[in-house]
């Protein structure tokens, strides 16, 4: 079947490509894909409107993990972020009471910011962390200094900074605000995972993604992690079908996955061992 004109539209918005170090000979850098934009964004502007322009990317850049299974219609960025950020709404009492959750919310909605510009470098692409980092901290320095540093005067000043602090602050992943968003974005994989499986009606295994359950650090989350992956097991069982989980992942996987969710110094047990499938 034909795309529809609205399909058309979306797919004409190309995701930003991933190079690696290895496929260029100059260093990534956001002009490299801000170059690709036509009508490029304005800068050093006092409209939001650029900003607001280049959010879009974000709508339509699919989350790179899942079209390795020919998953190509699937996720964007901001749909991760939105559910992300919703979840962080429903914080269980017994944590929410330790955190500042509006903080935790702003951090959901702004953690993958930079991927408009950056795309979605997944733990198999071939780009170290450091590198990701790099290109991902350049990336906000451009958003929040050339597209809005110069808008709404000093009071918006201090917004495109505020943004700014909150991807830092989940990048250094040191507070416990930060520590239980990043529970939340892999409880969010998590929760995809089951879905797209379910989706698919048994035809698609995505168990390898079931190991960032041991990645988790907060007993709430944990939980969390335990009953959808007992959901998981239970769509299975009824498929009448083993399927894989963390204990099948390859070794070079596995040294991928830890390099890349690195929030966690340790499998959490309850979720890592023997329970997760």
């Amino acid at each position: 079947m034909a795309p529809s004109k609205i399909e058309e539209a979306a797919q004409t918005n190309a995701p930003p490509s991933i190079l690696t170090p290895a496929q260029s000979s100059q260093p990534w850098t956001p002009q490299t894909v801000l170059s690709t934009i036509q009508p490029p964004y304005q800068t050093n502007t006092t409209s939001p409107l650029p900003f607001f322009h280049l959010l879009e990317r974000l709508k339509t850049t699919k989350r790179e993990g899942w079209r390795r299974f020919s998953i190509n219609h699937g996720e964007s960025i901001s749909d991760h972020m939105y559910r992300m950020s919703i979840i962080t709404l429903l914080c269980p009492p017994t944590l929410a009471a330790k955190l500042d959750i509006a903080r935790c919310t702003r951090m959901a909605l702004v953690h993958d910011m930079a991927e408009a510009l950056v795309g979605d470098i997944t733990p198999v692409d071939g780009v170290s962390k450091t590198e990701k980092c790099r290109r991902e901290t350049e990336t906000m320095d451009y958003i929040c200094t050339q597209l809005l540093g110069n808008v709404g005067g000093s009071a918006g000043a201090q917004q495109a900074q505020a943004i700014r602090d909150a991807w830092q602050e989940y990048e250094d992943g040191e507070t416990p605000e930060s520590q239980f968003v990043h529970d939340v974005d892999k409880m969010e994989l998590l929760l995809q995972m089951v879905e797209y499986e379910r989706g698919h009606a048994g035809r698609l295994d995505l168990g390898e993604f079931s190991r960032v359950a041991g990645k988790i650090v907060s007993p709430e989350v944990r939980v969390w992690a335990e009953d959808v992956l007992a959901e998981r097991r239970a769509f299975w069982e009824g498929m009448g079908i083993v399927p894989s989980h963390m204990g099948d992942v390859s070794g070079e996987r596995k040294a991928q996955q830890d390099a890349y969710y690195g929030n966690g110094d340790g499998e959490a047990d309850g979720v890592a061992r023997g329970n997760a499938t």
